[in-house]
């Protein structure tokens, strides 16, 4: 696992955004974690972040340390492996006193929901930063998390290394508050947070370092060709890459992203899930036979453009 990183680790690889496995008894499917963390590697994408697919929010802190190590185990030298933190403040301290003791470059907060004001926010990542020493990389999805100064401040004490944004727009081309953002730390320090399609117009219209993704986790050689193409300027290229992710995504936008992310994985036959720990729940089974056809097609896609690459 990589332990220090710079600005061009968010541009030179897709943030792939895995679902966690876990035994029917919620205890820890090393194996098949193993098993995505290979595939997403095959495929040519380093980055792997445990965030919201993972269903982080609801792991217990009490296995944190465990899980954490485990994932680490499986990713290969060279790949960086974002850990999230979080939400609450509580949680937060909890995770930074593990964390302290490893050797994690950055980690991700996870969104606070729940009651807070700007100045008690900026106290809480400074002092999840110092207690743990790992960078903070903030997950943004809503206009009033946090203000363009106070984070540009965050940047400058280098307590915050990047963000990932993830507010939904109906159209992401026009979009004053990621705008602002930019202005005040640099496009290079953001990311687009929710899939390949959004990052298509925030890497054209914004110039944002890269993308985080689920759909990478089926099929990383065409995500990853397709953050090619959008680094390039081949936005042509980039939408015609596009389609191929656009059955499994519209199933993801009708059915729940998570849910239908973790057991597409499963159906696809990369490695058995298991179920999701609570409060989430395996995407409805009404929904399986179409996700399945959408995965298996998405992965038949993957395995035919690494063999066309091997000739």
């Amino acid at each position: 696992m990589k332990t220090e990183i710079s600005l061009s680790d968010l541009t030179s690889s897709v943030i792939s955004v895995p679902p966690f496995a876990v035994h029917g008894d919620f205890s820890i499917n090393s194996t098949a974690n193993a098993a995505v963390i290979k595939h997403i590697e095959a495929g040519g994408v380093s980055t792997l972040l445990y965030g919201g697919n993972a269903n982080v929010q609801n792991w217990p802190v009490s296995s944190y340390a465990e899980w954490m190590d485990e994932l680490e185990s499986a990713a290969a030298k060279t790949s960086w492996l974002i850990p999230s933190v979080g939400p609450d403040w509580g949680k937060m301290m909890d995770h930074a006193k593990i964390l302290s003791s490893r050797h994690y470059p950055a980690a991700m907060l996870l969104p606070m929901n729940g009651p807070r004001t700007e100045e008690g926010l900026v106290v809480g990542i400074r002092d999840f930063v110092q207690k743990s020493g790992v960078q903070a990389i903030i997950y943004i999805k809503s206009d009033d998390y946090i203000s363009p100064d106070a984070l540009a401040k965050l940047v400058d004490d280098r307590s915050v290394f990047s963000i990932k944004y993830a507010i939904p727009r109906d159209d992401a081309t026009v979009d004053p508050v990621l705008a602002a953002y930019v202005n005040a730390i640099g496009a290079e320090r953001i990311v687009s947070g929710f899939g390949e399609p959004p990052a298509l117009a925030h890497l054209e219209h914004f110039s944002l370092a890269g993308f985080t993704a689920g759909c990478v986790c089926l099929a990383p050689t065409i995500s990853q060709r397709f953050l090619q193409a959008l680094k390039q300027s081949d936005f042509g290229r980039a939408r015609n890459i596009l389609e191929i992710f656009e059955p499994l995504e519209a199933l993801r936008n009708k059915a729940d992203p998570i849910r239908v992310l973790h057991t597409a994985v499963t159906l696809s036959g990369i490695a058995d899930m298991g179920p999701t720990i609570p409060m989430l729940t395996q995407a409805d089974t009404a929904f399986w036979r179409q996700i399945e056809d959408a995965a298996r097609q998405l992965l038949a896609v993957e395995f035919d453009a690494r063999k066309a690459a091997a000739v």
